[in-house]
């Protein structure tokens, strides 16, 4: 049986068939350098429609990405949502499954400006998990920079994440979850809270108060992922921790009484300067 996804393609094609948009299922393969034969297949219910199919078919007929993967809203984006629309560069195995592309911090600020370059995104590291949540949909980690989000995430976890739809920010996104939002300029960790409704921008907060609170329009965000999980560095085990902390406090003491004792001895040697100074 088809996917969902799949389903939804076909229900496409036939809608472009019905409205004389496309003049037969081969002309349709032909404008998407795809060929007839698998096509059809696709069309049978014998095969799955393949992503590479998916991208083409969004560039060329304005497909709307959100109902191909959620069902929900028009088949079809108009020309103002596709205006700004820009196609998700994704990496695939040989078996077509998509992999996860991870974004470290020394390319965050060639991510932000090479996002219409599949080959900057391509030479990316990429990798998969065995969940099946990250089997559906696009995900990216990134890791995370400073401590702005602390003591929720520390510098240098990764964050894996879900690609959220542009024509779904305005409904599908939740006050207070953590987000990835690549903006024009930046990459960034934040709790989002929705102002796209009322005041076409969203505000960005951290965990760490010593941050504040700030709101960027919404015609400078260029994507949004979703925060689902987080991978930190392993840490010693408590034991171990509660030892290295009292080490560390025993020397802190150590230190302490050494210094206290040469200020002792420095006020000493003082006292008895100035008494000699004196009797002269």
């Amino acid at each position: 049986m088809n996917s969902v996804v799949t389903q939804r393609f076909i229900k496409c094609h036939d809608k472009l068939r019905d409205d004389n948009r496309v003049r037969s299922s081969r002309q349709f393969a032909v404008m998407l350098d795809y060929l007839p034969q698998s096509l059809s297949e696709i069309l049978k219910g014998r095969r799955d429609v393949t992503i590479e199919l998916l991208r083409k078919a969004v560039e060329k007929y304005k497909i709307s990405p959100a109902y191909l993967l959620t069902g929900d809203g028009p088949m079809f984006l108009t020309e103002e949502d596709h205006k700004d629309f820009r196609v998700l560069t994704v990496m695939t195995n040989a078996d077509d499954d998509e992999r996860i592309v991870h974004v470290p911090i020394p390319a965050q600020a060639g991510y932000v400006s090479e996002l219409s370059n599949p080959v900057f995104v391509q030479e990316l590291p990429s990798f998969t998990l065995p969940d099946y949540k990250y089997k559906v949909g696009t995900h990216r980690s990134f890791d995370v920079a400073g401590d702005s989000m602390e003591p929720t995430l520390f510098e240098g976890d990764k964050v894996v994440c879900s690609f959220l739809e542009p024509t779904l920010w305005e409904t599908g996104l939740k006050d207070n979850y953590v987000y990835v939002v690549i903006t024009r300029a930046d990459v960034v960790v934040k709790r989002v809270f929705n102002r796209i409704r009322e005041d076409r921008c969203v505000e960005l907060g951290s965990d760490n108060s010593f941050y504040d609170t700030y709101r960027i329009p919404i015609n400078e965000v260029r994507e949004i992922w979703y925060v689902r999980a987080k991978i930190s560095p392993f840490l010693p085990s408590p034991q171990n921790l509660k030892n290295h902390l009292q080490n560390e406090i025993k020397e802190l003491s150590q230190t302490i009484g050494q210094q206290s004792r040469l200020i002792e001895e420095l006020q000493q040697t003082l006292k008895h300067f100035v008494n000699g100074q004196n009797k002269h």
